[in-house]
């Protein structure tokens, strides 16, 4: 282990972009399957990581909705949490806000109460075993209509208390986050934080239609936003966090090459950029192998490693005693 490596691995953060169904790692996916008698299209576990070429997102999704259907069960949903919360504990990962998606599993026939009683038990294990914190955000399927995305919040209802926020995801192009307005205005009325993933593949004015139509508390991706000055200036001065996901940039080729990624350039201007795994198991690594690949291809330092661990705390939706708390153990860790 490098230096760097090193310092990292100790390094106190939080992870605030990571879809709990992509942490599906290909040996759970087989275990679930056995468990619940599903048949795979894949025939052994290495089959499952060959078939993990993607050229773009839509690629990505398909297999990514094809792996989900292993998921049936309380019990499915629980071991998925924790086999993710036990990998980011040994990240050094102190809170997580995750993503999930009931409407990938509801289209399935599998009940709202399924999921989320199952994500919850495990973050309450998690918690008690590992002494990781986490928050729930439900994310809507940016590809269904508006409609689908305000019946899955009315089934949302009966557990708020136990959701922080929502967001958008899945095919980003062709599908603007205006397309969802109303539906955010009636989350944000329910007392719900709001993000959105804008900016992957979709333009600058995506993320515009982000701040100005979602009024969004969070970015996940942003990095189109460097195309347009002004809109990197409007970020800044509103103080958004940005959740950038390095490795998945490279998986889904929105970048070419690592050293050409944006995120030094985001620190340099004055955004508030932060490091995530995004689906782990299907973009070859979690929260570390991010910060660790990124760093040794951009050369940073070890005070823009240490922003960004910073910035995962002050973007996170956490209590301002408990973000705090944290920032004082990166204190004490970096001495």
């Amino acid at each position: 282990m490098t230096d760097l490596s090193a310092f990292i691995q100790g390094l106190p953060k939080a992870e605030l972009h990571l879809h709990i169904e992509g942490s599906l790692e290909p040996e759970l996916m087989f275990a679930l399957a056995a468990r619940n008698g599903i048949a795979l299209p894949f025939a052994s576990v290495e089959a499952v990581r060959a078939a993990y070429n993607f050229s773009n997102l839509q690629d990505f999704l398909d297999i990514y909705y094809a792996g989900a259907n292993v998921l049936q069960t309380r019990q499915d949903f629980h071991d998925l949490a924790m086999a993710y919360f036990q990998r980011a504990h040994a990240d050094t990962v102190r809170h997580a806000e995750i993503f999930f998606d009931p409407q990938t599993h509801i289209d399935r026939g599998i009940g709202f109460d399924v999921v989320i009683q199952g994500l919850l038990s495990g973050m309450k294990q998690a918690k008690a075993e590992l002494g990781i914190t986490s928050k729930l955000i439900l994310c809507f399927l940016r590809h269904l209509p508006e409609s689908a995305a305000f019946e899955t919040l009315a089934m949302a209802e009966p557990w708020l208390d136990e959701i922080a926020g929502v967001g958008l995801d899945s095919s980003e192009q062709g599908h603007p986050p205006s397309k969802f307005a109303r539906v955010f205005a009636a989350a944000a009325a329910k007392g719900l934080r709001l993000v959105a993933h804008a900016g992957e593949e979709g333009p600058p004015a995506y993320v515009w239609e982000a701040l100005d139509d979602l009024h969004i508390h969070r970015i996940d991706h942003g990095n189109r936003a460097l195309e347009d000055e002004r809109l990197v200036q409007r970020i800044v001065a509103d103080g958004l966090t940005l959740t950038v996901c390095p490795l998945s940039n490279r998986k889904l080729c929105v970048v070419g090459d690592l050293k050409d990624h944006p995120l030094k350039r985001m620190l340099e201007l004055g955004l508030k950029a932060t490091v995530n795994s995004d689906d782990p198991a299907y973009f070859g690594g979690y929260v570390n192998a991010n910060f660790t690949a990124v760093a040794e291809a951009l050369s940073l330092s070890r005070t823009d490693l240490v922003t960004l661990a910073r910035n995962s705390f002050t973007g996170s939706f956490l209590p301002a005693d408990q973000v705090a708390k944290h920032l004082a153990e990166i204190e004490a860790y970096t001495g």
